[in-house]
């Protein structure tokens, strides 16, 4: 399991440290090098369509790796 993560890790994307929630959106804009607002507004549009929105949203948090190489995902099998 340890390799997933790190081919997770190996990625470029991180949540950002503009953060208000869990990062996704401040990440992204990062990035990208896009305005965090219209990250955040285009997020909350997706939020309309039923289960993508929200559940990629989730699947993002649960799976992109922190600043600081941390994924939620990750801690959370550990505790068990």
């Amino acid at each position: 399991m340890d390799t997933f993560f790190n081919q997770i890790r190996s990625m470029p994307l991180r949540r950002g440290p503009a953060r208000m929630v869990a990062g996704i959106a401040g990440g992204i804009s990062e990035k990208f090098g896009w305005d965090v607002t219209l990250v955040r507004i285009g997020m909350l549009l997706s939020f309309l369509l039923p289960v993508i929105g929200i559940g990629a949203y989730i699947v993002a948090w649960l799976l992109i790796p922190a600043q600081d190489d941390s994924i939620v995902l990750q801690k959370m099998l550990r505790k068990f």
